[in-house]
């Protein structure tokens, strides 16, 4: 079991920036891919970020590339998830996700093992 706790969101005006945190506590988190994903109310989750057990090669979601960076920190197991030059439609409840699977799509719900209770982020225009 993995147990995935999501910090870092509040309210920010448009063009700021915020860091997110998702930290791990169970079983060895550097075995996890972890991706983040968000979900505006009365929409589906959808994929945001995601980097592999090895923290290389991340993936975006196209509305956020140039803006937000994924990273992690094994020894702290910790994923992180910069967010600049935010936008007032980046509004939404941030969840972290991890998955041990060797065959996975970043983009699936369905793939991901774990998840976080979700972080909301409020930006302001």
């Amino acid at each position: 079991q993995v147990q995935l706790v999501e910090s870092g969101g509040g309210l920010v005006q448009a063009e700021g920036s915020l860091r997110l945190s998702c930290a791990a506590s169970g079983r060895t988190f550097s075995s996890y891919h972890v991706a983040w994903f968000r979900q505006i109310p009365g929409k589906e989750r959808e994929f945001v970020s995601g980097i592999v057990r090895s923290g290389t090669t991340p993936d975006y979601a196209e509305f956020v590339k140039g803006r937000f960076t994924i990273s992690r920190d094994n020894a702290k197991n910790t994923v992180y998830l910069q967010m600049n030059n935010l936008k007032p439609e980046d509004t939404a409840v941030y969840y972290c996700a991890a998955t041990g699977r060797g065959a996975f799509t970043w983009t699936y719900v369905g793939d991901m093992d774990y998840w976080g209770k979700g972080t909301l982020v409020t930006v302001s225009s």
